[in-house]
């Protein structure tokens, strides 16, 4: 009995419609990421994470998208950490340095006179913290680690040697910096580089550490006058991921994460910023009322001396946690010089 052109129709679109379905199947269900970023919505790193997840969506046929927060607006700077670990975020912006002890290992770049550049220290970092990051922060999934061109002391007064700091009260970048700031007779004063300013203004604080550009970015121009031109620390930061997101995503979702959170992606995202500080020097120095100079030998000297003892410090918090300090710095210093980056 020949069969009906009706049945072979039906036949086809019932076909058809099993092979649409188990296509969806095959598919990678849709997800969302939460970026969040504390700083300031023109700063220049929020585009490169943009650029980073509109690669991330491609790479995953746009099964994974993602909304960039920036600005605290998901929470404060010093929570960043916490709150991709808890799932407030599904990838924060963290600087380890915020949370002094906790991350004893990541401490040890922003040791003084470590970093001549940002874009090799951004490599550099990355590739050498590869090593501690499961250990060091086991919260979260560790994606990539990156620095700002190196920055210095921006001031009230002008800074030439380290007794000069005897009876300041300094914003630190970080708790490295804070230690040597004590070491020296000065007085830390906290805050998140969003609420600087305000502590400046207020004379609340003398000085800040900060990279160059970034003194504009955040008003503290307005505030400051006198720039040590001499590249005194970097700030390590991470880009890190709540484990949970990325264990409910599929084995293809996962690898393009993976591959989105390496050292080739880490200098990609930080490369913007290193450029824009760097730019920051000259901006400065032609600013009326500004002064930027540099150090002499022997204030450079008289520095590196007074700082030495920092290393020593960092070394017996490492040695707590069970690392080997001497094998971690000897390790950051051979990563650095691979990079064309190390002083």
């Amino acid at each position: 009995m020949p069969i009906s052109r009706t049945v072979l129709r039906l036949s086809a679109v019932a076909v058809a419609a099993l092979a649409f379905a188990g296509a969806l199947q095959a598919q990678d269900k849709p997800v969302q990421l939460k970026l969040s970023s504390w700083v300031p919505a023109q700063h220049p790193l929020n585009p490169a994470l943009q650029a980073w997840a509109e690669d991330i969506k491609k790479a995953s046929n746009g099964s994974i998208t993602a909304v960039l927060f920036p600005s605290e607006q998901l929470g404060k700077a010093f929570d960043h950490y916490d709150m991709a670990r808890d799932g407030i975020a599904d990838f924060s912006y963290v600087n380890p340095g915020y949370q002094p002890g906790r991350f004893p290992v990541m401490a040890g770049a922003s040791l003084p006179f470590l970093f001549a550049n940002g874009k090799g220290g951004t490599a550099a970092i990355d590739a050498w913290y590869r090593s501690y990051a499961a250990r060091e922060m086991k919260d979260v999934k560790f994606c990539f680690a990156f620095v700002h061109d190196p920055g210095t002391f921006h001031a009230r007064k002008k800074i030439t040697l380290p007794t000069d700091i005897k009876g300041m009260k300094i914003r630190p970048a970080t708790s490295t910096i804070g230690q040597m700031v004590t070491s020296l007779g000065g007085t830390n004063v906290q805050s998140s580089a969003p609420e600087a300013r305000d502590m400046l203004e207020r004379g609340v604080a003398d000085a800040i550490t900060f990279p160059w550009g970034s003194i504009s970015l955040f008003g503290i121009d307005k505030v400051v006058s006198y720039h040590m031109d001499v590249p005194l620390y970097v700030t390590p930061f991470v880009w890190v991921m709540n484990q949970d997101k990325y264990n409910a995503m599929s084995a293809a979702q996962k690898k393009v994460i993976d591959d989105h959170c390496t050292t080739e992606w880490a200098e990609k995202v930080a490369t913007p910023w290193a450029d824009f500080e760097y730019a920051g020097r000259a901006k400065l120095a032609s600013l009326p009322g500004h002064e930027s100079y540099k150090l002499t030998p022997d204030q450079l000297h008289a520095w590196r001396t007074a700082v030495a003892p920092g290393e020593a410090q960092w070394a017996e918090g490492v040695k707590k946690v069970g690392v080997d300090p001497k094998q971690a710095m000897d390790a950051l210093k051979a990563s650095l010089v691979k990079y064309k980056s190390g002083l």
